[in-house]
């Protein structure tokens, strides 16, 4: 995996990955916790979620059409605020977010093969199959962008194709009533707080589209693909999450997608498919999941690269040998299987989801405020995205510190640790520049 090397990624490659990150996260990992906080209108938060990700999704392409690049976010960053520490704290939320994304892919992997095995849920085998698909993904991305590119286009057509099998199979076995899966009311089991909550997770399901532009220079004809491979990925995801979660809503009880969250689609091909059903999805779900962190590993192997190369976040090799973007491929994985062992589903998903809102609504701000003339963006565009992720951003946090004040403490922590952390690091390295200086 040597220098970007531009013009390596095709369009289809782009999109691959796109879909690659998204449809791993969101269905295989997040259906069963949406329906834990929206009830039998999860189908809905997902189609919201896509809405407010293609709100999202405008400021991205209106700045990958004026300045693709392979460090992507973190060059939007530079340009809305500077090299200063908003840029360095954004861009490292953005960083944590992936690699976050990497970790609840990986354990939902060990969920979903576990299933091959009589269903069994072991604590100790789910995390340590997590490990081995970070191990093997990490390979994979060291052999560099060509087979990266065969490798995603080739999972991305099984996985699209299998999961599209699978839910027009589950609605063919249902008799096709999408009146099952939409209630004629909305049950009063459900706050506000809670149905904004579904949406922040159902949003994360969409976040995948981002990594996209960290591969902008990279891609063939990027001024104008980007931006194409973002809408394509979305439309793509936003159709397969509609069909998947109205199939699934007709074969399974609310109670029993929550009972299954971590593996809630090979739980829904019981009743439909019986025991074969129930292989064919989990062999989808395995693919699914592996191509998932494969995008996401290239993709945030270049963002923190790009941190790196502006002096942004601190580097050491430690002896290790290859070029930067191995040794930043290296750190992120070690720190994904940390997370994998340690954290379950819910909590990898719910920082995941804070982070990534955190950074999203500094990006559009930054955008807004610095860069919109520039580009030509809507500005009520820029501002009703802000609102819409500052609203769910706050429902979120207020329902988790209700349920789970420990994530809320454990996200605080970190997030006070990359603030401070960077404000130390620019300071220790203005003050070694002005010492060389003199």
């Amino acid at each position: 995996m040597g220098k970007y090397k531009k013009n390596s990624l095709s369009l289809t490659g782009a999109i691959s990955l796109g879909t690659g990150v998204m449809i791993g996260a969101a269905i295989f990992a997040l259906l069963g916790q949406v329906a834990e906080l929206s009830g039998s209108l999860f189908p809905i938060a997902f189609l919201v979620g896509a809405i407010i990700a293609g709100f999202s999704a405008y400021a991205y392409i209106k700045m990958s059409n004026a300045y693709p690049s392979a460090g992507g976010i973190a060059m939007y960053l530079k340009k809305a605020y500077g090299k200063g520490i908003i840029t360095a704290v954004a861009a490292l939320l953005m960083a944590f977010a992936m690699i976050i994304n990497q970790s609840l892919v990986a354990r939902t992997f060990g969920s979903y093969t576990m299933q091959l095995f009589d269903g069994n849920q072991n604590d100790f085998w789910i995390p340590l199959l997590g490990v081995i698909l970070l191990v093997i993904t990490f390979l994979i991305n060291i052999a560099g962008n060509k087979v990266i590119d065969r490798v995603s286009f080739i999972m991305a057509i099984v996985k699209v194709g299998g999961i599209a099998i699978f839910a027009i199979g589950g609605l063919w076995a249902a008799g096709f009533s999408f009146g099952e899966a939409i209630p004629s009311e909305i049950s009063g089991d459900y706050s506000v707080g809670s149905y904004l909550g579904a949406l922040a997770l159902a949003i994360l399901a969409y976040a995948g589209f981002t990594t996209i532009t960290n591969s902008g220079e990279e891609i063939v004809k990027p001024h104008k693909n980007v931006g194409r491979a973002i809408w394509i990925s979305l439309i793509i995801c936003t159709i397969v999450y509609l069909l998947v979660a109205f199939a699934v809503s007709v074969n399974l009880s609310v109670p029993k997608i929550i009972e299954a969250q971590d593996y809630s689609l090979a739980e829904a091909a019981r009743p439909a498919f019986g025991k074969y059903g129930l292989w064919f999805t989990v062999g989808i779900a395995i693919i699914a999941t592996v191509s998932s962190v494969l995008a996401n590993v290239f993709a945030i192997s270049r963002m923190t690269t790009m941190l790196t190369e502006m002096k942004l976040i601190p580097h050491k090799h430690f002896g290790m040998p290859g070029n930067l973007q191995q040794h930043m491929l290296t750190y992120t994985i070690v720190i994904a299987i940390t997370l994998t062992i340690f954290f379950d589903l819910s909590r990898i998903a719910s920082l995941g989801a804070i982070f990534y809102l955190i950074m999203d609504i500094i990006i559009q701000w930054g955008v807004f405020k610095h860069l919109r003339k520039e580009i030509k963006a809507n500005g009520a565009i820029l501002l009703a995205t802000i609102v819409l992720d500052v609203v769910v951003l706050i429902a979120f946090i207020w329902m988790k510190a209700q349920s789970d004040m420990l994530l809320i403490i454990v996200s605080t922590v970190l997030l006070t640790l990359i603030i401070s952390g960077e404000k130390w690091f620019l300071k220790m390295r203005k003050f070694k520049e002005e010492s060389s200086n003199n």
